[in-house]
């Protein structure tokens, strides 16, 4: 195992490698560049050339990225454009809010979408299970920012249930005493995780439902709910783990989404406006962001699935 992991946090740090320098080389090919983002279109050229002389932006872009590199092993993400703070600084008072938001979609997601995909499978064929089946499918293909834009329609502006913006505070603490304000954002970021969870469950325990340890169980005299509960539902789970670890990127991806159509004072909506205006540091601060939590998340659920099933454990020994 120690040796698996050694190896796997090499592959990341390739991979965050690489993503850096492909986010660098696009950012700095848009049209117009980050100088002209920040000083406007009626910018004159003297004070455009000033600017890129001052943030080391006249040169050539290998040198720039070895000068972001050698700022990035110390810690440094650079000093945000348009806002004259560190971007360090910036992300980590907005990562935790983001956190929150991603935790608590994909816990309420989990919690959903495990009992209906284990339902649908011991039902499986059946009218529910088809009607169930053609909902999740709706919910998939729909994408993040129409969901919330239903909801937002439907829950705030008609029906006037919950606030139309997310919680505005700056603490944590602001964050949660607000607790109705966090019910859409919430499920808009949790819809799209329960459609392909449970779909991803009920096929998982559709095949351990067919395996022969379950027809030997039965033989014995074994109860359905005993079946389910000690062998076909453990080994059903480390299927889920894995794609939950796979998965998270796109939780944060969604959550950029959702925090800009709430107005959540997160790092998506951090990332948002920086786009706006060009702020290469903070954008490529959140990328890289995003690119470690992909490795990382991958990382866990490979060793989840080793602690949970000890046959994966052995293969990945």
């Amino acid at each position: 195992m120690a040796r698996y992991l050694a190896w796997r946090v090499l592959q990341a740090i390739v991979v965050i490698f690489v993503v850096t320098l492909v986010v660098f080389v696009i950012l700095h090919q848009l049209p117009g560049g980050p100088a002209r983002g920040i000083l406007g279109l009626q910018a004159s050229e003297e004070q455009i050339k000033a600017f890129e002389h001052d943030q080391g932006l006249d040169q050539p872009l290998p040198i720039q990225y070895l000068h972001y590199l050698g700022r990035l092993v110390t810690g440094d993400l650079g000093e945000s454009y348009q806002l004259n703070l560190r971007v360090g600084d910036l992300i980590s008072s907005r990562l935790p809010k983001t956190l929150v938001l991603t935790v608590l979609s994909t816990l309420v997601a989990l919690l959903v979408a495990i009992p209906l995909g284990v339902w649908q499978a011991v039902r499986r064929n059946k009218t529910t299970d088809y009607v169930l089946s053609a909902i999740t499918l709706l919910m998939y293909s729909t994408p993040v920012f129409l969901l919330g834009f239903i909801l937002l329609i439907a829950f705030a502006l008609n029906w006037e249930i919950f606030p139309v913006q997310a919680p505005q505070a700056t603490t944590l603490g602001g964050i949660f005493a607000d607790p109705k304000a966090l019910v859409l954002p919430v499920l808009t970021g949790a819809a799209a995780t329960i459609a392909i969870f449970s779909r991803y469950l009920r096929s998982s325990v559709v095949d351990n439902l067919d395996e022969d340890y379950v027809r030997t169980a039965r033989a014995k005299g074994a109860s359905e709910s005993r079946i389910l509960r000690e062998h076909v539902f453990r080994n059903s789970l480390t299927s889920v783990v894995a794609m939950l670890g796979y998965y998270l990127p796109v939780l944060f991806g969604g959550a950029l989404v959702v925090e800009k159509l709430f107005n959540y004072p997160g790092m998506g909506l951090l990332f948002w406006n920086a786009a706006q205006t060009s702020d290469f540091p903070i954008l490529l601060g959140v990328v890289l962001i995003i690119s470690i939590a992909t490795v990382v998340g991958s990382l866990l659920a490979d060793v989840a699935q080793a602690l949970i099933d000890p046959r994966t454990r052995r293969v990945k020994t």
